[in-house]
């Protein structure tokens, strides 16, 4: 997509720089339209440190997507900077990993997390849920994760490559169906689960963390 006429936006680097075609980083409003949000009833403070502060010194409006340009120039968005995944230097959306082990014949359903890793800085971890066709022993087979792993390669790239991939019955999601990344990335690198009480049904959180144990792990 392309910014509507009359509204400018851009996609920066770390430091605010913007970033040639085919690269990635956050997006930004570089100048004011009449229709953007212009305060937040009693707390301008919280404005200013919520829109304006993490690109202060450039004077840009960050509302916390990631973005990255596709050859042509177009902007594709990559979903919340919380969402977005630093592969050895590469962003990576969750979403995008998501949509690519979806489009596969025998996941139902994924939920993908970037874990902490010594090598990569983060590494992807991803939990699916089959389709109701397909029998769970032969889809947890080191052939059948190697063959979702090479997938997703195919779809985004070789970078994209899930570090693990767990077969799992239930996602834990709140009642309003949001899935709950966060605990997810506790799951992943082992850390205590935090705060469940929010999640329509609290032991899905059991389940995966007792089956984690059992799941297939890449080396490669």
């Amino acid at each position: 997509m392309r910014p509507l006429p009359g509204i400018s936006a851009t996609v920066v680097d770390e430091g605010g720089t913007p970033v040639p075609h085919g690269g990635g980083g956050y997006l930004v409003l570089d100048k004011p339209w009449p229709s953007m949000l212009r305060g937040i009833w009693g707390d301008e403070e919280r404005y200013r440190e919520t829109y304006w502060s993490r690109f202060a010194e450039q004077g840009y409006y960050f509302a916390g997507d990631g973005a990255k340009y596709d050859d042509d120039g177009a902007i594709w968005l990559l979903g919340r900077v919380d969402d977005v995944m630093n592969v050895s230097g590469h962003r990576i959306s969750t979403t995008e990993v998501e949509s690519a082990l979806v489009s596969h014949p025998t996941v139902a359903e994924a939920a993908v997390v970037g874990a902490a890793d010594a090598t990569t800085g983060q590494g992807i971890v991803a939990f699916v849920i089959l389709r109701g066709n397909v029998a769970r022993d032969e889809a947890e087979g080191a052939d059948a994760i190697k063959a979702l792993r090479d997938h997703v390669a195919k779809e985004i790239g070789p970078i994209a490559k899930p570090r693990q991939i767990m077969v799992v019955d239930e996602l834990p999601k709140t009642r309003s169906g949001k899935i709950m990344r966060r605990l997810l990335r506790d799951v992943a690198e082992n850390r205590e689960v935090g705060d469940v009480t929010t999640l329509a049904d609290s032991t899905v959180m059991d389940l995966i963390a007792a089956g984690l144990k059992d799941s297939s792990r890449s080396e490669d």
